[in-house]
């Protein structure tokens, strides 16, 4: 049995890999404080002073002294790196020189003021990507940081103030600092600098005073400080024991997910979650789902859905979009799928009333049939603002009015072909037929005309059809139940139909996703060309979404445009190309509508594999922002064309990778092949020299005489040798030049018989060449080659006294030619290798030979246009044969 234990102490191989990766990133250092003016930059410039006099290349990046006395005193005698001046609106104002820094290259840059917006035209919108880019090149960095600027601890900090901070950092960025030194001084003597003016101006400090700076709310924000720290601790302790691999009472597998929607509510439950999933030190999973009945159809809910999943990657969260019929079972089904022990949702604001009307509460279902998942159902403050509308480009106000006049026309209609029914039908007759507008608006316009037609169908039958006429009173008592009968029917076949529209739409719209993806997919499957790949890759996104697109590739190691598709093009534009290359050199998203270099008309998603990133897909962005479909279909057809491009690398690297094991088989089987056949004909002539000049030894005339034979016959083979080498070289190089006359194969085979006469001796030859045998256009030497070449190789592998049969033949348009012989054959799984260079089978291999023969052939042969196989002769024995294409010879023209 295994070791358990040991099996228990195995490091996690994604603890592993976090650690690798965090030994090639920079060091972040934090410093945290409870609200401004604890001391945070003060303390950071006196630990840099200390570093400088170590000898640690330590620079100020961006220090923000706010015209401290104290702390512009501080900032005196560090190295400092000059400002950036970015034009905006007219006015010249100043931020952090990325480049410089990366230029640079100091061991540790400070960076006041981590929770920073940037100015409109830097490359990144908030400073902490800033500061991740110079983590990510290595660079150690000093920060500072204020409490209430940690996005999970938000509306905690708004609930003890009263103040909403805008400007947040995710909580990823202080959880995977190096190092978090909090900053802390007492409450009184916090108030007592406030009052003296050296946190805000005397005006600023007054209105301080008495709002955020009250002494309860700095002990409340001392006291989230430190239990901030403390978690920091706990991690660090539990990182501590994994990496040194002591046994704990780790953590159980706990996973975490929140529910997101349209709703302004959502941010504070995404934080909520967070807080939850770091307290469980577990995975936070963000799930959206759009489902008929809670569509987000506006631009302004998109919106909100976008900016509110991106919050939650912010925070480290997993993001799934997906759509389904019914928003519980989905909600249930995906805590199935993703093992989900904790799931957050946010408890109902609108009354029970407005609940039934819409299927029910989701979250009594949800508590319902939870099973063993623990529901967190968070209260939501009433209170919380929207955020601001974005501009829509939705149907205007008249437009929409519109749906609703037209119902009513629909109504106005009905009642009048009704009304000149009325002596022929009974009122009932007329009742569903008022349902026909109701169903045709819900159809066309949506729910809201739908009800409002369906309410206008009642009071127009009530008017016009209900005795008394002209009145609506009802006299007749049935009508008095089925009118609200006939409008509950009404309504929900308004909604239900209202409901299947927007199925209808959104599966058309995920049909034209699936199409566009497979159609891509399908199309550059076979192909093997990355050009052509990428040219493809443009033309599908600029056919599917209207959008002008740019494909990057790098080459010679420059990113350079490679494929373009639509009106919109990027030509020289150094901008466009300068946001490309970030988003390759950086392997993450980059341009319009992202956080990192906003300003670019294009948006740039790397094409990146497991391995790197090899390319860079861009798409001209027209709207502010992005739904999440369109990110997820973009992605998609990054994902695939970057998968396809790396085949495609992969192949072209197997493709050399097997040319080079087949050139060193090439050349290990030319080294054994060369050394054995050179070694027994030099061995024999050696031998035979030596006797020749044995002056003591007697030798006859006939004893001379079969020395020199054999000399001669060690001096052919080495000739026959170099021969195939020179004529497989000149093959594989191309420089073989076919000189092509009129050749008889009767003349080409007696000559080759004579350059074998040696060979042939003592074997049954029988020759048969047809009669009427046309001439040939062919290279007659290099022919009368193939011949000897497959005759020898007939002579060595067959025995003396078995016959040799050479055949010759005209067929239509070919001519073909046979040389069989009683040798012991070829085994059938090597017949279509034994035209291969140096290839000799096995069990053949005591005979002796190069396998160069039998190539040259097949080359002279596909040479010339013809074929040439091998095949067992019945009986025992190999036929060797070639077929040539035929041309009739042109008459001769006598002088």
């Amino acid at each position: 049995m295994p070791d358990e234990s040991k099996e228990k102490k195995r490091p996690d191989p994604d603890v592993l890999l976090a650690k690798l990766n965090k030994e090639t990133r920079g060091k972040l250092t934090v410093f945290l404080g409870a609200a401004a003016g604890v001391g945070k930059t003060y303390t950071m410039l006196e630990a840099a002073h200390e570093m400088l006099a170590s000898g640690v290349d330590v620079v100020i990046g961006w220090v923000e002294t706010h015209k401290r006395q104290e702390t512009e005193k501080m900032v005196e005698g560090l190295p400092r790196l000059p400002a950036k001046e970015i034009d905006y609106r007219g006015r010249n104002l100043h931020e952090m020189d990325i480049d410089a820094i990366l230029v640079r290259r100091p061991k540790v840059v400070l960076v006041d003021e981590l929770a920073h917006t940037n100015v409109a035209g830097s490359r990144h919108v908030r400073r902490f990507q800033d500061v991740e880019e110079i983590l990510n090149a290595g660079i150690d960095v000093a920060t500072t940081l204020n409490i209430q600027h940690i996005e999970t601890l938000n509306d905690i900090v708004a609930q003890i103030t009263g103040v909403k901070v805008r400007e947040t950092v995710p909580d990823r960025i202080v959880e995977q600092a190096d190092q978090v030194q909090l900053i802390d001084i007492p409450p009184n003597e916090l108030i007592k600098r406030l009052k003296e003016g050296k946190i805000y101006m005397p005006h600023q400090a007054e209105l301080a005073l008495h709002k955020f700076f009250r002494p309860g709310n700095i002990n409340a924000l001392r006291e989230l400080s430190l239990r901030f720290t403390a978690y920091r601790v706990d991690k660090e302790l539990n990182e501590y024991m994994q990496e040194h691999d002591i046994p704990g009472p780790w953590p159980a597998g706990e996973r975490v997910m929140v529910c997101v929607s349209a709703s302004p509510f959502s941010a504070q439950l995404i934080r909520a979650a967070r807080r939850l999933a770091r307290g469980l030190q577990a995975e936070l999973l963000a799930v959206h789902i759009d489902t008929p009945r809670r569509s987000s159809t506006s631009e302004g809910e998109r919106d909100r859905i976008f900016r509110n999943m991106r919050l939650a990657e912010e925070l480290g969260a997993k993001t799934i979009s997906i759509v389904g019929k019914d928003l519980t079972e989905e909600i249930l089904r995906m805590t199935r799928e993703h093992n989900v022990t904790h799931l957050v949702v946010g408890k109902p604001l609108r009354g029970r009333l407005w609940e039934w009307l819409n299927g029910g509460a989701v979250v009594d279902k949800l508590i319902r049939y939870s099973g063993g998942i623990n529901i967190h159902v968070i209260q939501g403050n009433t209170e919380v603002k929207d955020e601001p509308k974005v501009k829509t480009i939705a149907p205007t106000k008249a437009i929409h009015w519109w749906h609703y006049i037209a119902g009513l026309l629909m109504i106005i209609l009905m009642t009048a072909g009704n009304w000149w029914w009325r002596h022929y039908l009974e009122p009932m007759h007329f009742m569903l037929l008022y349902l026909l507008p109701v169903l045709l608006s819900a159809v066309w316009w949506g729910k809201g005309p739908s009800y409002v037609t369906a309410l206008c169908s009642v009071l127009f039958f009530d008017f016009f059809f209900i005795s008394p006429i002209f009145t609506f009173n009802i006299s007749d008592l049935p009508y008095m139940w089925s009118l609200p009968l006939f409008l509950l029917i009404s309504f929900i076949i308004g909604g239900q139909t209202e409901k299947l529209r927007v199925e209808v739409t959104l599966a058309r719209q995920r049909e034209k996703t699936t199409g566009a993806l497979y159609s891509f997919s399908r199309e550059i499957a076979a192909i093997v060309d990355i050009g052509v790949i990428v040219g493809i890759l443009a033309e599908q996104v600029w056919q599917t979404l209207d959008k002008s697109v740019a494909v990057f590739l790098p080459q010679d190691e420059k990113l350079v445009l490679a494929a373009e598709a639509g009106p919109g093009k990027i030509g020289e534009d150094a901008g466009e190309k300068a946001v490309a290359v970030w988003a390759f050199e950086h392997g993450e998203i980059a341009g319009h509508c992202t956080d990192t270099l906003p300003g670019a008309r294009y948006m740039y998603l790397p094409l990146t594999t497991s391995q790197n990133t090899v390319g860079v897909l861009g798409i001209e962005i027209h709207e502010e922002i992005l739904t999440s479909p369109q990110k997820r279909l973009m992605e998609a057809w990054a994902g695939l064309a970057a998968i396809a491009v790396e085949r495609v690398k992969l192949a072209e690297q197997a493709r050399q990778a097997a040319l080079l094991a087949e050139s060193d088989q090439l050349r290990t089987a030319l080294f054994n092949s060369i050394s054995h056949e050179l070694r027994t004909p030099l061995s024999s002539i050696i031998g035979a020299i030596s006797g020749l000049m044995d002056t003591e030894g007697v030798y006859s005339e006939n004893d001379k005489k079969e020395l020199l034979e054999t000399v001669k016959e060690g001096a052919d083979r080495m000739n026959r040798l170099v021969v195939n080498l020179l004529d497989t070289a000149r093959l594989e190089s191309g420089m073989m030049q076919l000189k092509k006359d009129w050749c008889d194969i009767e003349d080409i085979t007696g000559s080759a018989l004579r350059r074998v006469g040696e060979c042939i001796k003592g074997r049954a030859l029988l020759v048969n060449i047809a009669p009427d045998l046309p001439m040939i256009k062919a290279d007659c030497v290099l022919l009368e080659q193939v011949v000897v070449n497959l005759l020898d190789n007939a002579c060595k592998y067959s025995v003396q006294g078995s016959e040799i049969v050479i055949t010759a033949s005209q067929d239509t348009s070919v001519i073909q030619v046979s040389i069989a012989d009683r040798g012991i054959g070829i085994p059938t799984e090597n017949l279509m290798q034994i035209f291969d260079k140096f290839y000799r089978v096995e069990q053949l291999k005591t005979v002796n030979g190069t396998g160069l023969g039998l190539s040259i052939c097949k080359g002279i042969i596909e040479a010339h246009g013809g074929t040439i196989q091998a095949e067992n002769r019945p009986g025992g024995g190999t036929v060797m044969t070639f077929i040539l294409p035929w041309e009739e010879q042109p008459p001769m023209h006598m002088a």
